[in-house]
C-alpha cells in the first residue's frame, strides 16, 4: 500500500489486537484503517509489521507506526521478568558453613552466658572489689550472655562477602583481559556480564552446546546438488565448478533452471546494490545466503527487490515474478514457500524448499523420490546440510479460492499460527521434487582438540542441534564427541508413538546397566519426536539415562527441549554450562548454570543473554580449565582463610574469659578489633587473586586435574575442619605464649592484649605466604608491607592519648621480650603445620603436588595417570506431576528405577560405563542402511 507522505497524520483507523503478552516471536493483530484509505477491510498484523523495543532500523531511513504496547507492557518488558539468581557451588558451601559457624556461636554464647553467671553467682560476689550489688535489675541475667554475643560477633566474618565480590570482578576482568581469547578474525574479545559465577566455570561437569555457528563457523558454502537423478559436484566436491551442471545450464535444461529459480526466489534476502554496480544480500540465514550466492554464480542472479516484485537475471535476459504469499518457515512445518506469478506468462507457482522429511512425503503421486532420499543420506555422511527444493504450478481459481482461506487464517486473532499451518496444508501437496541441495558449514578451528581436552577433564558433553541425524553425527566425529568404532558405540533411541519409544527406551537402558564388559565410548542418539514423548511420559527413565551416558546427540529438537534438557541435568545436581550463538539458544543458555553465548553471524542474542560471551569455540577451553580453575582455587582459599581469621580472634577472646571470670571482657580495645578486619588482614589475602599454583601451560596440558575442582576438593566440610583447627591451635599458641610472657611479669592487661594482637598478625603473614604457589612483587608487598603497615598504623595510634593504646607500642617494641615472642609465636605455630605439610607433599603428594614439584626442577612428567572424581549420590526422582506412563508399559526395568541408596550410589558422576549389546549396537558403517530400512 503507497500512501503519500503528506496524507500520513490524517489516517485514522482501529488496531485489532490481543492483551500484552511476552510472546516476541507472534503478534496476532487486525488494522482497520477508515476511508479513503482501505474501506474498513482487515489488513492482518504479524510479528513482522512489529518493531519490538530497542530494536534498530536498517535498510530504510525512517518508518510509520503506531505504538500498541507502552511501558512495561511491551512484548520485551514483559519477558524480561526477574532473572533467576545463580548460586555457585562455592557460594552454597559457603553458606553451609556460615549456618554450621552461627549454630556453634549460639552454643558458645549460651555456655560461656551460663557459666558467667554461675560464677558471678557464686564466687564474683565474695570478692569486694568486684562491687557487686546484692540485688540487680531484672535483665542481669542476659547481661554476661550478650557480652559474649558482641565478643563472638565476629566469629562469623562479615566482610566475606564484600571480599569475594570484589576478588569476583577481578575475575571477570582477567577474562576481559585476556589477550589469548580475542579472536583476530573479527576483532571480538571474551566479555564476562556475570561477576559472580566465575568459579563455577571451574566445577563444569556437563556441557550442552548447539551445533551450527558453535562448533562449526556458520560459513554455509554451497557445495553439491542433486538435480532429477543427477548428481553434481562429487567428483570435484564443488558443484559450482562442475563443468556438467554448467552444461546444462548452458543448453537450458528445464529441470536446472526451475531448480536455479526455487534457490533464487523462494526466500526473504533482501539485495543491496552498491554504486559500483555489485550485490550484496541481507539475508536472515545463511543457509539462504549461500542458495541465493549459489544462484547468481550459476547466472540465476537476484537483483533487485521493489514491493513485490523480484527481478532476475539470467544469461543475460531479465524475468520479473510477483510475489503473492509467503509461507514462512516454522519449527512445525520445517518448510518455507513462496506463491509468485510469473510476469512473463502469467502462471502461478507454488516454490518450496525445506528438510527431506517435510517435502518427499508431499511429492506427487507418481514421481519417484528413492533417489533424493539416497541423495539426502550421502550428503548427510559427508557432514553437509541438506535442503530439499520443490514446486507445483497452481491453476487462477484454485490460487484465488486458497487465497480467502490464507488471508482468513491471518486475520483470526485465536490460534492464528494453527490455522495458518492448516491453511499452508492444503497448498502444499502433490509437489513436484526438483533435487536436493547440499551445504558445508565447516567445523571451527580448534574445535576437535578444544572437546578432546575438556573430556579429559571429565566434563561430559551432549549436542543439541537443529540438524538431521545423519548430520549430526557425522559432525560429532569430526569433533571428537564420539569415538568412531570398535572404540566407540551409539545407541540410537527413537521411535514415533510411545510404545515405540518404550521399548527403545529400555533396549538402551538395558544395555547401558548390564553389560560392562568391554571398554567403549558409550553415547546415545535422540531425535525431537522421541525426545517429546520421553519429557512427557519417561522422564524418570530418562533422567536415569542421562545420568549413565557421558554423551548424547539431540536432534531435530526445538528451543523449549534445549532448555528442558538443560533443567534435567540440573535435577540431577550436575553443574552445566550451556553454549550457542543464535537466538534459538537463549532458553537454554539463560537455564544453565552458566550460559556461554558466542558472538557469531546470527547476531548477538546469544551473547547478550550469556553470562560470558566469547568468539570462538576454542576459547571455551581456556576459560574452563584456566580461568574457571584459577577462580575456583582463589575463592575457596580466600573463604576459607576469611573464616580461619575471625575464628581465631574469637578463640583467644574465649580463652581469655577462663581467667577474666567468664565476665565477657575483652582482651582488645575496640580500635583494635575495628582494625583487624579492615586493614590488618584484608590486603594480603585479597592479593590472593593473583596467585597460581600451576602455570597456565601445565593446566592446558594435564587438563584432567579439573577433577579435583569438580569435586569440590578445595572447599567442603573436610578442608574447613583443617582451618578451623589450624584457629583453634593457633589460638592456643598465641594465647599462651602472650599470657605467660607479658600477663604474670607485667600485669597489664592492654600490653597482653597488643602482645596477642600482634601475634596472630605476625601468623596469618605466615600462612598466606604458605599457602601463596606463586610470589610476585605484588604478593610480597601486601604480605610483608601490611606487616610493616600494622606496626606504622599502631605506632600513630600511640600517640593520641585518647585512642586507649597511648604509648603502648612504643614500650613493647622497646622490650627485647617482645620480639622473642614474637619468634615463639610463628615458630610453635608454623611448626607443626610445616611438618604436617612437608610429610604430605613428600610422601602422598597429589596429583598437583607431583605438577608443581615437575614445574620447579623443570623436569619432563611422563603421565599422571587417571585421577577420579570421588563419586557422589545422584537423586534421580522427580516430580510426580511430570510422569505419565501409559498403561501398557512393559515393566522389566522397574527394577532399575528403584529408590534404594544402593541404587544411587551407583551413579557416580563422572563414574566410567562400558556397555555392549548386540541387537542395540548402531555401527556407523550400516547405520544408513539400518535407517533406510526401517
Amino acid at each position: 500500500m503507497g500512501i503519500d507522505s503528506e496524507l500520513l497524520h490524517k489516517i485514522k483507523g482501529v488496531v485489532e489486537c490481543p492483551n500484552p503478552d511476552k510472546d516476541i516471536r507472534r503478534f496476532d493483530a487486525n488494522m482497520r484503517l477508515f476511508p479513503p484509505f482501505i474501506d474498513n477491510d482487515v489488513c492482518p498484523l504479524t510479528i513482522k509489521n512489529t518493531i519490538l523495543q530497542s530494536c534498530y532500523l536498517r535498510n530504510t531511513e525512517w518508518a510509520c507506526g503506531v505504538a500498541i504496547y507502552t511501558g512495561n507492557e511491551t512484548k520485551l518488558g514483559m519477558s524480561r521478568g526477574i532473572p533467576e539468581p545463580k548460586l555457585t557451588a562455592v557460594d552454597a558451601m559457603i553458606d553451609k558453613l556460615t549456618g554450621a559457624i552461627f549454630v556453634f556461636q549460639l552454643v558458645v554464647v549460651i555456655v560461656l552466658g551460663i557459666a558467667g553467671n554461675v560464677w558471678k553467682d557464686t564466687e564474683a560476689r565474695k570478692q569486694w572489689y568486684v562491687l557487686y550489688p546484692k540485688e540487680g535489675p531484672w535483665y542481669e541475667l542476659l547481661v554476661i550472655p550478650l557480652r559474649f554475643e558482641l565478643l563472638c560477633s565476629i566469629m562469623i566474618p562479615i566482610s566475606i562477602k564484600v571480599s569475594l565480590d570484589f576478588i569476583k570482578s577481578l575475575y571477570a576482568k582477567f577474562i576481559d583481559w585476556d589477550a589469548e581469547m580475542i579472536d583476530h578474525e573479527t576483532g571480538c574479545s571474551s566479555h564476562a556480564t556475570n561477576t559472580a559465577i566465575s568459579e563455577d566455570l571451574g566445577q563444569v561437569e556437563y556441557i550442552l552446546t548447539d551445533k551450527t555457528g558453535t562448533l562449526t563457523e556458520n560459513k554455509m558454502v554451497f557445495r553439491r546438488c542433486c538435480i532429477n537423478g543427477v548428481f553434481y559436484g562429487n567428483e570435484s566436491g564443488n558443484a559450482l565448478k562442475d563443468v556438467q551442471l554448467h552444461n546444462a545450464i548452458a543448453s537450458g535444461s528445464t529441470d536446472v533452471i526451475r531448480f536455479l529459480t526455487v534457490m533464487a526466489i523462494c526466500n526473504t534476502v533482501v539485495p543491496v546494490q552498491s554504486k559500483t554496480g555489485t550485490i550484496s544480500y541481507k539475508a536472515q540465514s545463511q543457509d539462504e545466503d549461500a542458495l541465493v550466492q549459489a544462484a547468481a554464480n550459476l547466472h540465476m542472479t537476484f537483483v533487485q527487490k521493489s514491493g513485490n516484485t523480484l527481478e532476475i537475471r539470467y544469461n543475460g535476459s531479465v524475468l520479473h515474478y510477483e510475489v503473492l504469499e509467503i509461507l514462512e518457515f516454522t519449527s512445525d512445518r520445517k518448510r518455507m514457500s513462496a506463491v509468485v506469478r510469473d510476469c512473463q506468462n502469467g502462471n502461478i507457482v507454488l516454490l518450496t524448499k525445506g528438510a527431506d522429511e517435510a517435502i518427499l512425503p508431499y511429492a506427487s503421486a507418481g514421481q519417484q523420490t528413492r533417489t533424493y532420499g539416497e541423495a539426502v543420506e550421502q550428503y548427510a555422511q559427508l557432514g553437509l546440510r541438506t535442503l530439499c527444493l520443490a514446486w507445483r504450478e497452481l491453476k487462477e481459481d484454485e490460487y484465488q479460492a486458497w487465497s480467502l482461506m490464507f488471508r482468513e487464517a491471518n486475520s483470526t486473532l485465536v490460534d492464528r499460527e494453527w490455522r495458518i499451518a492448516e491453511v499452508c496444508q492444503r497448498l502444499e501437496h502433490d509437489l513436484e521434487v526438483l533435487g536436493v541441495t547440499a551445504i558445508e558449514d565447516r567445523l571451527q578451528d580448534g574445535v576437535p582438540e578444544t572437546i578432546e581436552t575438556l573430556r579429559k577433564a571429565g566434563i561430559n558433553f551432549w549436542m543439541l542441534t537443529g540438524d538431521k541425524q545423519n548430520t549430526a553425527i557425522q559432525i560429532a566425529l569430526s569433533c571428537n564427541f564420539i569415538s568412531p568404532e570398535p572404540k566407540g558405540q551409539l545407541l540410537l533411541l527413537d521411535g514415533k508413538t510411545e510404545d515405540e519409544v518404550s521399548r527403545s527406551l529400555e533396549r538402551v537402558l538395558l544395555t547401558m546397566r548390564i553389560t560392562t564388559s568391554e571398554p567403549k565410548d558409550v553415547a546415545f542418539v535422540v531425535d525431537g519426536w522421541a525426545l517429546e514423548i520421553l519429557l512427557k511420559h519417561y522422564r524418570r527413565s530418562f533422567t536415569e539415562l542421562a545420568i549413565l551416558s557421558r554423551t548424547a546427540i539431540c536432534c531435530r529438537v526445538t528451543p523449549s527441549q534445549k532448555a528442558q534438557l538443560v533443567q534435567l541435568l540440573k535435577s540431577c545436581e550436575y553443574r552445566t554450562l550451556a553454549i550457542g550463538d543464535g537466538g534459538n539458544d537463549v532458553r537454554m543458555i539463560q537455564q544453565a548454570d552458566i550460559g556461554v553465548g558466542i558472538s557469531g553471524r546470527e547476531g548477538l542474542q546469544a551473547a547478550r543473554a550469556a553470562d560470558y560471551s566469547i568468539g570462538k569455540f576454542r576459547f571455551l577451553k581456556r576459560l574452563i580449565l584456566v580461568h574457571g580453575r584459577y577462580s575456583y582455587n582463589r575463592t575457596a582459599f580466600l573463604s576459607q582463610y576469611s573464616f580461619y581469621k575471625s575464628l581465631l580472634i574469637c578463640f583467644i577472646q574465649i580463652f581469655f574469659s577462663f581467667i577474666s571470670g567468664v565476665s565477657g571482657t575483652s582482651l582488645f580495645n575496640s580500635v583494635s578489633l575495628m582494625a583487624y578486619n579492615v586493614f590488618y588482614t584484608s590486603i594480603p589475602v585479597l592479593v590472593s587473586t593473583l596467585d597460581k599454583d600451576l602455570s597456565e601451560g601445565t593446566v592446558m596440558q594435564h587438563p584432567q586435574i579439573l577433577f579435583y575442582c569438580q569435586a569440590g576438593r578445595l572447599l567442603n566440610p573436610s578442608t574447613f575442619a583443617g582451618w578451623f583447627g589450624r584457629s583453634l591451635f593457633h589460638a592456643i599458641v598465641v594465647f599462651v605464649i602472650s599470657i605467660n610472657a607479658f600477663a604474670y611479669e607485667k600485669g597489664e592487661m592492654e600490653e597482653v592484649g597488643m602482645v596477642a594482637l600482634s601475634g596472630c598478625i605476625w601468623l596469618q603473614a605466615f600462612v598466606v605466604a604458605l599457602e601463596t604457589n606463586s610470589f610476585t612483587i605484588f604478593q610480597h608487598l601486601a604480605i610483608w608491607g601490611n606487616l610493616i603497615g600494622f606496626y606504622i598504623i599502631n605506632w600513630i595510634v600511640s600517640t593520641i592519648p585518647a585512642s586507649g593504646m597511648y604509648t603502648i607500642m612504643f614500650r613493647l617494641c622497646g622490650q627485647p621480650s617482645y620480639w622473642i615472642t614474637m619468634f615463639l609465636i610463628v615458630g610453635a605455630g608454623m611448626g607443626p603445620i610445616l611438618a604436617l605439610k612437608y610429610f604430605r607433599y613428600t610422601y602422598r603428594p597429589s596429583k598437583i603436588n607431583i605438577l608443581q614439584q615437575a614445574e620447579r626442577v623443570g623436569g619432563p612428567i611422563l603421565t599422571l595417570g587417571n585421577i577420579e572424581p570421588q563419586p557422589r549420590p545422584v537423586d534421580i526422582d522427580v516430580l510426580p506431576l511430570s510422569i505419565t506412563q501409559p498403561k501398557n508399559r512393559n515393566s522389566v526395568y522397574e527394577p532399575l528405577l528403584s529408590d534404594s541408596p544402593n541404587t544411587r550410589r551407583s551413579l557416580g558422576a563422572g563414574t566410567p560405563f562400558d556397555f555392549f549389546q548386540p541387537q542395540s549396537r548402531l555401527s556407523f558403517s550400516s547405520y544408513s542402511r539400518n535407517c533406510k530400512d526401517n
